[in-house]
């Protein structure tokens, strides 16, 4: 795991709900994973759509959402 990568998603309570962002910016990791799901590429999302981001914001946003559904499950016996 990239420990660099992740300092790019922040929290703030005060912002977007509490919501992962990226760099203390309004634009939360979801917006970007949405924008990947519904067919953009990275470089288009960087170029045509929130030109304020970097491409290792869109790797951030990845590895951020990997990470966080790569959780242990524990249940009850």
């Amino acid at each position: 795991m990239n420990k660099q990568l992740l300092e790019r998603i922040t929290f703030n309570p005060n912002q977007c709900g509490g919501k992962p962002c990226i760099r203390n910016m309004r634009i939360r990791v979801t917006d970007v994973i949405e924008l990947l799901a519904s067919g953009l590429t990275a470089e288009q999302i960087v170029t045509e759509e929130l030109p304020e981001l970097e491409p290792e914001d869109i790797t951030a946003c990845l590895l951020y959402a990997a990470v966080r559904l790569n959780h242990p499950v524990l249940q009850a016996a």
